[in-house]
């Protein structure tokens, strides 16, 4: 790979850890809002919490990809 192909994954890695918090945060919002069912709402609130767990890997790639492209 060359350094501009790793320089566009290293954004889009970036860019796809910020989309996963701010994903995360309205799934929770979303998947909870309104919700009666406890089982719903738990259910909802762990939805978040995986997807959000995603955005410290992206952002890791991201910087280890900026890394090897200089």
């Amino acid at each position: 790979m060359d350094k501009n192909q790793l320089k566009f994954l290293s954004f889009m890695c970036l860019m796809l850890g910020f989309s996963s918090i701010i994903s995360s945060i309205a799934i929770w919002y979303l998947k909870t809002n309104g919700v009666e069912s406890s089982e719903l709402k738990a259910h909802g609130e762990r939805f978040g919490i995986f997807v959000g767990l995603w955005a410290p890997t992206f952002l890791i790639l991201s910087h280890r990809l900026s890394h090897f492209a200089k």
